[in-house]
């Protein structure tokens, strides 16, 4: 099964993102993850959906999305070049003296500490999917206390076509 992002661009109305969730879950696509947020355009919010399913299949939910009221559009943006990112905050049992350690590991995934305590710390790190899960996988053993995600948030490529011969 593919994994498919897309942009529903819908009216800020109450009830709108249950009746999102309800046609997915009536159709039998799970939803990987969700970003509700503000858009450009004052009343109206953006959706990024990431989910699974072939091509056929994401068609007729994209078809069956824009009939639902307050959906203004729907974009596969799996179709074409994106920009996919994430935020992750983790929580990490740390001791004063793993410090050092632990800052050498973040630091390549240009994540950074944003708290320490006595007992833990908390790194924020952005980027896609595959990075912030091996960071995850590199944090693992100093023992995570707490994980939290946005889900992805995307966009489509400002594709500039170049003239012949340049």
């Amino acid at each position: 099964m593919q994994r498919h992002t897309i942009a529903v661009l819908v009216n800020d109305q109450p009830g709108v993102l249950t009746r999102v969730a309800n046609l997915f879950g009536q159709r039998g696509f799970n939803i990987d993850n969700i970003t509700v947020g503000g858009t450009e355009e004052a009343g109206l919010s953006r959706m990024i959906i990431t989910t699974g399913g072939d091509d056929h299949q994401i068609n007729q939910l994209m078809k069956q999305l824009l009939k639902l009221i307050d959906v203004i559009d729907v974009t596969n943006l799996s179709e074409n070049p994106m920009v996919s990112r994430e935020l992750a905050l983790i929580k990490v049992h740390a001791a004063p003296n793993q410090l050092v350690e632990l800052n050498g590991i973040v630091e390549p995934f240009r994540a950074t500490i944003v708290d320490i305590g006595p007992a833990s710390l908390i790194v924020q790190v952005t980027g896609d999917s595959e990075k912030i899960d091996a960071l995850v996988t590199l944090l693992a053993p100093y023992g995570i206390d707490e994980l939290t995600r946005t889900g992805s948030l995307a966009m489509a490529r400002s594709i500039v076509a170049t003239p012949a011969g340049v």
